[in-house]
Order: structure tokens, then C-alpha cells, then sequence
């Protein structure tokens, strides 16, 4: 079983460049499917749940060639079937933008109900809500969303609540209908943006992506196009509180600094120095960090992908700071783990209080989902002797290369599959 294996105590120094952005990635890659022509992705993130969705995209009999580890070719001219496999959906969550993607090019689709992290309850309510407004008849039914239209025409949808998923899966569907959509209260996530201009890419008409409303005219086909993907702003964010929690001095190349406004912010206010660059950010830790108050929103408010970052960083934070989870019920699930370390964290409902301690110590720890998996190895990082994180599966699920780029900003950090190599890494790091 991989874990990984870090002696805290060391202040990253030096610089990180950042992957993709798997978010994003993962809605262009289902969209890729609605062309017959080829389709070239660049700046692809090299981690599980994209490659995941690229066995499911082969599954279905579209044509995908890995060019390096960051390009792709797909051409989508052959496939031969609506349903999708539940081996590979089962195994994350986003495999349900093959409904949108589906359901526009061939009017029919089938996808079992997604998995992925046990964040809490994550209904797809609003998406069916949105193929159905566009005149498909959609069913729920041995665990699958069963989707057909014998047309699908435009309309005018106000989404109950803001949503990342519902906003990009019907976005896709509703570029190959008849007529304009409009999606009122859309999700206004840089993610969104990008699927939005990657589909633009392909010759649809969607306009107002990253505002309040989105309009989509519908096309009668789209065509191949070559893309390359933003960056991932959460493994920027991450890195950043690595920076922070480490008392280090960390330079993050290839961001956009925009979409880390809201994490600049929380770490300025705890007296971090962040600088912004074109395209990097430097985060300077300071000796003393100050408490704040977080509360997650929808972009551009603070997102819930950081909150665990944020809430282990802020556990090294003198005085009381108060973190809400306005977005998911069971994101708190690391706070016990923490607590084995030392930090001082009481949960209340959706919010967390955490008292700061001056210092945090080694301990073994479980990964209970991606973010809070790398919120732990932050937190291994700057805690006193050493930690041992289990359930890596996670991590990898998000971050390419984690523990590489942490050895490259100078963390003692191993990926280790039995208690030699844990020795092994023990008698080196001393």
C-alpha cells in the first residue's frame, strides 16, 4: 500500500511550476467526444481521474493517442456506443459530463450515476433538470441516468443553485440544439470558462461564461480544434499554503493570479507577503501568522477545494479562527486526523474552530479524500519529526508529481509501498 513519508521542520524554498487544471480538463476531455474531427488537448494533468476518463473515452470507441504525457488526440468519428462502462464511472465523479456531451451529439445517453470523493451528498438534481428543459426525457434507473430527445431544443433555465457540474453539462448539451439557451445563475468558475472557450474552439456560440447568465445559440455541428488548458488553481492554492505553513518562500509559476485572489487574500490577512506576477506568485511565510475567518462560496468567492489546505495552515495561526463550509456537509472528515498531530480544531456543524498551536507533530495519518489529502502532507511538512499519510490514492487522484515537486522546493518527502523503504527513507533523512 503507498503512503507517503515526510520529516516536517523544513521551509519550502524555491520555485514549483503548476499542471493543468483537472477540473477543467475533465470537462473539455467529455466534450471532446461532440466533434467527428480530431481534437488535440495540451497542458493535460498527468493524474488518475483524467486517465481514468480517457480509458472511458477509448471504451466508447473514440480514437485516443497520448502524444507526450500532456497531449492528447482524440477523434470521437467511430464511437459505438451511448453507455458508458461502470467500471470507469464508478471511479469518479465528472464521468457524468458524458450525459451532456452524449445527449447533444446523439441525442441518447446512458451513464451509470458517478463516484468519486465522499465529500458529501452532491445530487445531479439540476442537470436533469436542465436536459429535461431542453426536451429530452430523462430517468433515473438502475443506477443510471437514462437520457433521449428526438430533438433538443433551446430554453431558458434558472439553475436552484449554483453549479460547477449542472452549468457545463448542460452548456454541452445545448450547443448542438435548436434555438438559444439561456442558464441564469451558472456557475462562474474558471473551469466553466475554459469548457466554454474550448467549445468555442469548436465552433459553438456560447457567450457570458464567468457572468450571471450564459447564452448559447445552438450549431449544427462542431469541428476539430487544437486547445491548451488553464492552470489548476487549487494545486497553485496548495502550494501556496505549503508556502505559508512552512514559514517558506515559494515562487509558483504558470497561474493565472486572478483565479487565486480569493486564497491571496486569507494569506495576506494572515500576514504572509503574496506577490503577483504575470503569470506566478510568490507566497513569503512569516514567523508569526495571524488568525482569520474563512467561509467557503462559489468562485469568486473562497473555494471549498481549499478549505483544508487553508484549515491546517491556520491551525500554526495564533488566536481563534473560524472556517464554514457553505458547500459540502462532510468536508471536515481530516479534522480528527489533525488533532492526532496536535492541532486544536472543534467542529461545530458546518463550521470549524481552530485554536492555534505553536507546533504541530508527527503522526500517521489517513488521506479521507483528495484535498484533505494534501491538506495532511502540508500539515506532515511542517510538523515536528515525522508523518506518515496512507490512502495516497486520493492525493493522486489531483496532484501529478506531488511529492516530487515538494523535493524540488526542498521538503523530505518519499513515496514508500513498505516499512523498509519507510526505514530506508528514516536512516537517510536522519
Amino acid at each position: 500500500m503507498e503512503q507517503y513519508i515526510m520529516k516536517g521542520g523544513n521551509p519550502l524554498v524555491g520555485e514549483v511550476t503548476v499542471s493543468g487544471a483537472k477540473n477543467a480538463a475533465l470537462g473539455i476531455l467529455a466534450a471532446s467526444i461532440m466533434t467527428d474531427e480530431d481534437v488535440l488537448i495540451e497542458n493535460l494533468p498527468d493524474v488518475r481521474d483524467i486517465n481514468v476518463l480517457l480509458e472511458a473515452i477509448e471504451e466508447i470507441g473514440a480514437s485516443v493517442k497520448r502524444l507526450d504525457r500532456h497531449t492528447v488526440q482524440i477523434n470521437a468519428a467511430k464511437i459505438h456506443a451511448v453507455s458508458v462502462d461502470d467500471e470507469y464511472i464508478r471511479r469518479i465523479r465528472a464521468s457524468y459530463y458524458f450525459i451532456g456531451a452524449l445527449l447533444g451529439k446523439y441525442k441518447s445517453a446512458q451513464v451509470p450515476l458517478p463516484g468519486g470523493c465522499n465529500i458529501g451528498s452532491r445530487p445531479i438534481d439540476q442537470h436533469l433538470k436542465g436536459f429535461r428543459a431542453l426536451g429530452a426525457r430523462v430517468e433515473v434507473s438502475g443506477g443510471a441516468v437514462v437520457a433521449h430527445a428526438i430533438d433538443l431544443v433551446g430554453s431558458h433555465i434558472y439553475l436552484d443553485m449554483v453549479s460547477v457540474g449542472a452549468t457545463i453539462n448542460i452548456m454541452m448539451a445545448a450547443t448542438l440544439a435548436e434555438g438559444e439557451t439561456i442558464i441564469e445563475n451558472p456557475a462562474k468558475e474558471p473551469h466553466v470558462v475554459d469548457v466554454a472557450n474550448f467549445l468555442n474552439s469548436m465552433g459553438a456560440n456560447i457567450k457570458g461564461a464567468g457572468t450571471d447568465v450564459i447564452r448559447i445559440r445552438g450549431v449544427k455541428h462542431l469541428h476539430g480544434t487544437e486547445y491548451s488548458i488553464i492552470p489548476d488553481q487549487i494545486e497553485a492554492g496548495t502550494f501556496m499554503c505549503a508556502a505559508a505553513i512552512t514559514r517558506g518562500d515559494v515562487m509558483v509559476q504558470n497561474v493565472i493570479p486572478k483565479h487565486l485572489e480569493a486564497i491571496s487574500a486569507k494569506l495576506i490577512e494572515m500576514g504572509c507577503e503574496v506577490t503577483e506576477f504575470d503569470e506566478a506568485v510568490r507566497v513569503v511565510g512569516r514567523p508569526k501568522h495571524w488568525h482569520t475567518d474563512i467561509k467557503t462560496l462559489p468562485y469568486p468567492g473562497f473555494p471549498t477545494d481549499m478549505q483544508p489546505q487553508m484549515t491546517v495552515t491556520l491551525a500554526l495561526a495564533e488566536g481563534t479562527s473560524v472556517v464554514t463550509e457553505s458547500i459540502f456537509e462532510n468536508r471536515f472528515k481530516y479534522v480528527d486526523e489533525l488533532s492526532r498531530m496536535g492541532g486544536r480544531v472543534k467542529v461545530e456543524g458546518n463550521t470549524a474552530i481552530i485554536t492555534g498551536v505553536k507546533q504541530l507533530t508527527g503522526a500517521q495519518v489517513n488521506a479521507p479524500d483528495l484535498r484533505a489529502g494534501a491538506a495532511l502532507v502540508i500539515a506532515g511538512l511542517a510538523a515536528e519529526g515525522y508523518t506518515v499519510v496512507d490512502e495516497i490514492g486520493y492525493i493522486q487522484r489531483g496532484y501529478e508529481n506531488f511529492e516530487k515537486k515538494l523535493q524540488g522546493l526542498g521538503a523530505m518527502i518519499e513515496k514508500v509501498d513498505s516499512e523498509k523503504e519507510a526505514q530506508k527513507f528514516k536512516l537517510k533523512v536522519g
